[in-house]
């Protein structure tokens, strides 16, 4: 079940899923502007608005930007679940460029989960053309369910 989010920033609340209480809690992700529209279990829609400040000497969004949106996709993905799960590693495939004032969405899909492991596939698109294809594999960390249990 894919879940809308009504804010996508701000304090968790005793409600929230672990996704929307890990994304609570990710100030470099709400710093620069990046909200999470949807998620549900192994989903999760993200929106970015390329600033000023993330364009580089080309005139382009940086590449790591459109690294850390999709990454940040990935997380809220694969800690839907619940345990407390990070990056084992990541690859990004930049299709075409993002400029200054584009609005980015990423959407992060489970494609498998094994054992403690997974594998996420994040698409970045600006309205219906894709910019960047991220695959990111992920490990849960044994007998953690928040931050608080570490």
């Amino acid at each position: 079940m894919v879940k809308k989010v009504t804010q996508a920033t701000g304090a968790t609340s005793a409600g929230a899923t672990p996704a929307e209480a890990m994304f609570a809690a990710d100030e470099a992700s709400r710093a620069l502007g990046i909200e999470l529209l949807e998620q549900g279990e192994g989903t999760a829609v993200l929106r970015m608005a390329v600033t000023p400040a993330m364009v580089n000497g080309h005139g382009i969004a940086h590449g790591g930007y459109l690294f850390l949106l999709a990454d940040s996709a990935f997380a809220c993905a694969c800690n839907s679940h619940g345990p407390v799960t990070v990056a084992a590693g990541a690859d990004i495939d930049f299709v075409a460029p993002a400029y200054e004032g584009d609005v980015l969405v990423a959407t992060a899909r489970e494609r498998t989960r094994f054992g403690r492991s997974g594998i996420y596939d994040v698409s970045v698109l600006r309205g219906d053309e894709v910019v960047a294809e991220f695959r990111g594999r992920s490990r849960s960390i044994r007998g953690t369910t928040t931050k608080e249990s570490r």
